[in-house]
């Protein structure tokens, strides 16, 4: 039998305890129209039934076959899950300890993930935490224990910051958000984490199609504009470096060419708009966090109808 969970350490009660607060003056989980109570509903994974397609259904659930058949278009009509698998995958970075403000955004991120655990546990979804950081993974089962559940969260909290100079992830993790690590079947992914480097590959459109992923990332004030005066001597947490900034059209030029970059791999990884969420450090994380998934329930809610699913 297993022995009984690890009890938080004060900085994580704390932390806890405040998001626990406000979640509740929030009322989050009265803000998410319809009868379901998964607060991140997806594409049901469960088959129903074939319909002739009309216009504004969902294309990838076109079914070719059928179609062949009878010479029109038909699509899939999917059972949409009341009780998801929900499970939040996040990337520990160094890249994550910049910050040029009072949070980093490894806090806001970490911040992000426990309200993700903690909206996902109060509607009774499991919740299943991957924690990837230089030495490897740590795997969190799926739980709906709210004791597990706590003990996950103050893991997070309790981890230390990934050392610059240690080792760095292994490629694969390092630019994609795609796992290798076995998830329940059909369930949705919130990858936390750094913008990935680099195009996705081939198969990232075949894994979106069997997990609903969401991205979610932090930008500094500074990565949108650069440093309000220079030059500045700043610490570089990804080299391990101290670095001289300079105010220039060079240094300008390379920043926005930098951000364009950056954007262009974030958009290219989450092409919907419904499914990439951006933090500021200087912002207010569950405002932000509730925003979007009620506009994202609001995206998908014209597509339900009585004859099923949707997006």
């Amino acid at each position: 039998m297993a022995g009984p969970p690890p009890v938080i350490d004060e900085r994580a009660r704390l932390a806890l305890r405040r998001l626990e607060w406000r979640l509740r003056g929030r009322r989050v989980a009265s803000t998410l129209p319809g009868a379901h109570r998964s607060i991140f509903r997806g594409r049901g994974m469960e088959f129903d039934q074939v319909v002739r397609f009309q216009f504004g259904d969902d294309i990838r659930e076109i079914d070719w076959n059928v179609t062949a058949r009878l010479g029109e278009v038909h699509r899939k009509i999917f059972v949409e899950d009341r009780e998801a698998d929900v499970v939040i995958v996040l990337a520990d970075q160094p890249a994550l300890q910049f910050g040029s403000g009072e949070r980093t955004k490894r806090d806001v991120l970490l911040e992000a993930a426990a309200l993700v655990m903690l909206l996902s546990a109060a509607n009774r979804e499991r919740v299943m935490l991957i924690h990837e950081t230089a030495t490897g993974s740590r795997v969190f089962p799926p739980t709906r224990s709210r004791a597990r559940l706590f003990a996950m969260i103050d893991a997070l909290f309790a981890a230390p910051p990934p050392d610059p100079l240690a080792a760095p992830l292994a490629a694969a993790s390092a630019t994609s958000p795609i796992r290798r690590e076995p998830m329940p079947r059909g369930a949705l992914v919130v990858h936390v984490g750094e913008v990935p480097d680099g195009a996705p590959p081939a198969e990232w459109s075949g894994w979106r199609r069997r997990h609903r992923v969401i991205g979610v990332r932090a930008e500094d004030r500074w990565e949108r504009d650069g440093p309000d005066a220079a030059p500045l001597t700043v610490y570089d947490p990804v080299t391990g470096h101290i670095v001289r900034l300079a105010d220039d059209a060079a240094t300008r030029a390379r920043h926005a060419a930098w951000r364009d970059r950056r954007e262009t791999n974030w958009r290219a990884w989450w092409p919907d708009p419904a499914d990439r969420l951006t933090l500021d450090p200087d912002g207010d994380t569950l405002a932000t966090l509730t925003g979007f998934l009620r506009a994202g329930a609001a995206t998908r809610a014209p597509h339900r109808g009585a004859q099923g699913a949707g997006r």
